[in-house]
């Protein structure tokens, strides 16, 4: 029996309506009363780790039975949001170790909202414990991570979703399906991925006492110990390589993932890339201000680039990508898209789906992005059919992987200075025994690197 339905009259009022039909079929039309109500708990309660929270409160019968944060102010604000926003308007029980919160509840979902660097073994731990998992990209700080988050989904039969909720956005759904899947492009051999963002965090504040309602020796986890220089949350952290993997691995994500969900690619036979600290080099950021990334496919090139300084090659597409195809070009973000024909054709434009009627609370959520709110509310509905009929979800976690990998890839290569070929059989980087080093990151004792032969 299905654990989860969707209340006809709450769900069919609004744009996503049609979208919803087709994707989940008799979900969107029967009004029938829930199974039972799934116990969730939400590691990282920071701004996306609550924004994922409240969109599956939105489109499911949840009990949010626990919160775990190493930041107490942080952990304690989201109880009482919780607590206002969940139907049984009962605070979740808090925790500062998410091990004993995995240990202590019985748990049917679990969200990971944390900073990169935490992704891989708090999902392990997630699915070992008996849930599923939703987790933020990317999904992994390296690429040995994620083969043992694969590995772990499947081993203990979970279902593990991804953060990456282009492939449930409205308008791109009905881009991949009424211009790229109807032939509206012809064959298309060049595609174009960027961000311009200025979105690199680059100051230089001095080195302080860490306050008492931060632990920050839980929040560095398995990464280095930098010196605490300020609350790390929002934009500071990732401005280190040591949590992350840049503006590649936190934007490129994204956009190369989209991409090859609508052009049905897998790995990249090769990758190759370039780039540095160009302009901003007065500050302690340690992540590139400027690179270029090429993955490679048969007769196909997508090509990444990112500054975080100048202005955008296309003002109306500043965090995009952009397919050329023989017969015409598409450009795509998460805002609209615009499909531009060769020759005399009809040009076609669609924007971003908003849903502000339909759930006026998004209006009062702090930091929400309105724009994604309708994509994730669908990424969730996606998980939940996916768990019910125990099937893979459209953002499954081998997907988040090859996607994850192939931008922390292009790091290697542009560390290396040689382009890359990773073997996803072999797990190695073919004939370049330096770059297969840096596929697994040293984590600081005493916590121990996943590996996919045990998880």
């Amino acid at each position: 029996m299905n654990t989860f339905n969707i209340n006809r009259r709450q769900f069919l009022y609004g744009a996503t309506a049609s979208l919803a039909l087709s994707a989940f079929g008799a979900r969107g039309m029967d009004l029938i009363n829930p199974a039972k109500t799934l116990r969730v708990a939400l590691i990282g309660t920071g701004w996306y780790g609550k924004s994922d929270l409240f969109r599956l409160i939105q489109v499911a019968p949840v009990e949010v039975i626990a919160l775990c944060d190493v930041d107490k102010n942080q952990l304690n604000e989201a109880g009482k949001l919780v607590s206002q926003r969940q139907k049984s308007g009962k605070t979740p029980k808090l925790y500062g170790d998410y091990n004993k919160l995995l240990a202590e509840n019985e748990l049917d979902i679990v969200l990971i909202g944390t900073p990169d660097h935490w992704h891989a073994l708090q999902m392990i731990d997630a699915v070992k414990a008996g849930a599923h998992v939703y987790v933020q990209k990317p999904i992994s700080v390296d690429v040995m991570e994620g083969e043992a988050m694969v590995a772990a989904a499947r081993k203990y039969k979970k279902v593990v979703q991804v953060g990456t909720q282009r492939k449930s956005t409205p308008h791109l759904i009905d881009a991949k399906k009424n211009i790229v899947d109807a032939g509206l492009l012809g064959k298309i051999s060049h595609v174009e991925m960027c961000c311009y963002y200025h979105m690199r965090n680059n100051g230089n504040p001095p080195v302080e006492a860490v306050p008492e309602f931060l632990d920050y020796e839980k929040w560095t986890g398995p990464a280095p110990l930098r010196p605490y220089d300020g609350i790390p949350h929002i934009r500071w952290w990732r401005t280190f390589m040591e949590y992350g993997n840049g503006i590649t691995g936190d934007m490129c994500v994204h956009m190369f993932d989209t991409v090859r969900w609508m052009l049905k690619l897998g790995w990249p036979k090769k990758i190759s890339s370039t780039g540095g600290i160009y302009m901003q080099k007065e500050g302690k950021s340690n992540i590139s201000d400027t690179q270029s990334a090429i993955f490679e496919y048969p007769e196909l090139n997508c090509v990444w680039q990112h500054r975080t300084w100048g202005t955008p090659n296309n003002p109306d597409y500043p965090w995009s990508f952009t397919l050329y195809g023989e017969k015409g070009t598409l450009w795509a973000s998460t805002m609209s898209y615009d499909f531009i024909p060769q020759g005399k054709g009809e040009k076609i434009h669609k924007d971003v789906v908003y849903e502000k009627e339909k759930y006026p609370e998004d209006l009062k959520e702090e930091r929400i992005e309105l724009n994604a709110a309708p994509a994730t509310r669908l990424h969730m509905l996606d998980f939940l059919t996916a768990i019910d009929n125990s099937t893979r979800p459209i953002a499954d976690i081998e997907e988040g992987h090859i996607s994850t990998a192939s931008c922390i890839l292009a790091n290697v290569s542009m560390k290396t200075g040689r382009s890359v070929v990773y073997d996803p059989v072999k797990r190695e980087v073919v004939g370049d025994r330096e770059a297969t080093g840096l596929l697994a990151r040293a984590y600081r004792d005493p916590y121990k690197h996943p590996d996919y032969r045990k998880v």
